[in-house]
């Protein structure tokens, strides 16, 4: 046998054996913490009695918000490089540029005429 199956059958025979031992000698010999009620509440903020449950459901606002912001922060990253080179770019680089924020202009446009932004 080669060399290389040697080793590589070494290393998963005790990936396969090491990892789980890990895993239970952690639960065995580590702190067990299920006895404490107290240590099991939920804790927010000071607050000892939460509000709501765990599996509450969000608005899709704040998600489409996010989005919005994420899309528009990229496409401001774009300009940065825009405007280093605006000089070697010339007439034709200014003219792109304002292209690209009209769309951005019009897509902003079309998400407020849509009442994407209204938190009602």
């Amino acid at each position: 046998m080669s060399l290389e199956l040697v080793l590589a059958s070494s290393i998963v025979f005790l990936l396969a054996v090491v990892i789980p031992t890990l895993f239970i000698l952690s639960k065995k010999l580590g702190p067990n913490t299920q006895g404490n009620r107290e240590k099991n509440l939920p804790y927010e903020s000071g607050i000892t009695n939460p509000v709501g449950g765990c599996d509450s459901r969000f608005s899709i606002k704040f998600y489409l918000v996010a989005i919005l912001f994420v899309l528009f922060d990229v496409e401001i990253m774009l300009m940065f490089p825009w405007a280093v080179n605006v000089r070697e770019l010339g007439f034709f680089g200014i003219m792109e540029m304002f292209t690209f924020m009209a769309l951005l202009l019009a897509g902003l446009i079309y998400v407020y005429r849509i009442g994407a932004l209204k938190w009602q």
